[in-house]
């Protein structure tokens, strides 16, 4: 496993340099086999032991440059103008065959200059949180972070109380985020901030490079990815519960898998997070939170963009002004899909409208609701009804939707296929990430965790020996509250 490290040619302004902490006694928990191979790191022949001490921070990489990367942001609203990596460290990247690089990075490997007054360090429960739900996401073909590790440290950690600690190693396009190029602008630094986005167009968006305005097409380019982005979370009723611009990737990558949760009943409203007390980041305020944050982002970008201040801020607002219509298209062409729709037709969006709102009214499961309407393009739709407090108020909208699927060329049977390879069978249910932690913090028994790992892995594929993890969570299992484990 050998590494470079590009962001460490950058100017000192940057990052801190430092080392992992050494932890004492680390253990693997779970090794992405596939991933460290796609990614051509070279560990076949490593045994556990090797893993664990490299994925602790205890033996660096070769050419590893460790950091922890500055970078301040907006949380909840409020500016803060530095915060930067306090618990992570990058450690490299490496180049895939293909062409593209991947950051490593250590998550709960010790202080940092930016830690504040915290320790540096991650319990584990977190830790496997990520690990579930970022694989989930990259499972169910939402760009994400990726997990290629996770050990436990043999260390103990203090939150409520003493619980085992862990460190997490993720893989993502690059952790630059909107709150990275805060950072700069906030101390009025263009040149470093001219530098950042040079480099995010180098790594990500190189035809932005050859743009008569480049900085401009950056900007655009983010806004278009981010619109995409935000669309398929709402598809897979996935609320990311801290959409702060430090938690705003550029490149277009879902990252912080912090108090999360996916909807069980469908409510437009749903907050799990217990930091979010006004429900600013809401299942259906995430695309306006997305807007929000790409506003910020264009702010620090006016004193790069060509023309006077008053054309760079016409100039800017215009391409955020893109993430609405851009969103509506993306949101608009996935429920299609979802509902076994090929053409797009005039009242579309309110067909798929009016099923969210009888879920609602009717409190539905979200994933189970669109799971079984595949079946019921071939048959009456008996298992979808059920799932209605009011079964009427299903048959009464599936009547329209079957006018409209009559409109569509493709046979019953074939809308029913296409339709399982967008409404996924299983997701990350709350319940149950949390009876897979709960096992692992307090009997040490990672068996849940693996089960339901495995269970996530192919999300649209029905297995009758993973059934019941569809299964939305009986009245006393259901989770009410996410926590960021910070």
């Amino acid at each position: 496993m050998t590494l470079s490290a590009s962001y460490a040619r950058l100017p000192e302004s940057f990052y801190a340099r430092l080392a992992p902490t050494p932890v004492t006694d680390p253990r693997l928990v779970e090794f992405n086999g596939e991933l460290a191979a796609e990614l051509g790191l070279g560990l076949d022949a490593a045994d556990a032991d090797a893993l664990a001490a490299i994925f602790s921070g205890n033996v660096l990489p070769a050419g590893a440059e460790p950091l922890a990367m500055a970078y301040a942001g907006h949380q909840f609203g409020h500016f803060v103008p530095q915060l930067g990596d306090g618990r992570a460290i990058l450690l490299g990247e490496v180049l895939q065959a293909s062409g593209l690089q991947r950051d490593i990075q250590l998550k709960g490997s010790g202080r940092t200059p930016f830690s504040r007054d915290g320790d540096g360090r991650a319990a584990l429960g977190p830790v496997l949180r990520e690990y579930l739900v970022s694989e989930a996401m990259h499972a169910l073909g939402i760009p994400a972070t990726r997990a290629l590790a996770a050990v436990t440290t043999g260390e103990q950690v203090r939150r409520d109380g003493p619980v085992p600690g862990a460190i997490l190693t993720r893989v993502a396009a690059s952790h630059v985020r909107v709150g990275t190029f805060q950072y700069f602008a906030a101390r009025g630094d263009v040149e470093a901030t001219r530098r950042l986005a040079d480099w995010v167009i180098a790594r990500h968006y190189p035809a932005a490079r050859d743009a008569a305005q480049p900085y401009l097409a950056l900007l655009a380019a983010v806004t278009a990815r981010q619109a995409a982005l935000v669309a398929r979370w709402l598809h897979v009723g996935f609320i990311h519960g801290v959409m702060n611009t430090d938690n705003m990737a550029v490149s277009g990558e879902t990252i912080d898998f912090g108090p999360c949760a996916f909807l069980d009943a469908y409510d437009p409203q749903a907050v799990f997070s217990s930091i979010d007390r006004s429900g600013r980041y809401a299942y259906a305020n995430q695309p306006l939170a997305a807007e929000w944050n790409l506003a910020r982002f264009a702010e620090t970008l006016l004193p790069l963009i060509a023309g006077t201040p008053e054309q760079a801020v016409e100039q800017a607002t215009g391409a955020v002004l893109a993430f609405a219509p851009g969103f509506a298209a993306h949101w608009l062409d996935g429920m299609r899909a979802k509902l076994g729709l090929e053409d797009a037709l005039e009242g579309d969006r309110e067909l798929a409208e009016a099923l969210l709102d009888a879920m609602h009214r009717h409190q539905a499961d979200f994933t189970l609701t669109f799971r079984r309407l595949c079946a019921a393009a071939t048959d009456a739709g008996a298992g979808v009804r059920a799932l209605f407090t009011d079964p009427g108020a299903y048959d009464a909208w599936a009547t329209s939707w079957r006018l409209r699927l009559a409109r569509e060329r493709r046979t019953p049977a074939a809308l029913a296929l296409a339709m399982r390879q967008v409404n996924p069978a299983l997701i990350p249910r709350n319940h149950r990430v949390e009876q897979a932690i709960a096992a692992a913090v307090g009997q040490q028994d990672f068996t849940p965790f693996a089960t339901l790992h495995r269970a996530l892995a192919r999300p649209y594929d029905d297995r009758d020996e993973f059934a019941a993890y569809a299964d939305p969570p009986r009245p006393g299992e259901r989770v009410l509250r996410t926590f960021c484990g910070t």
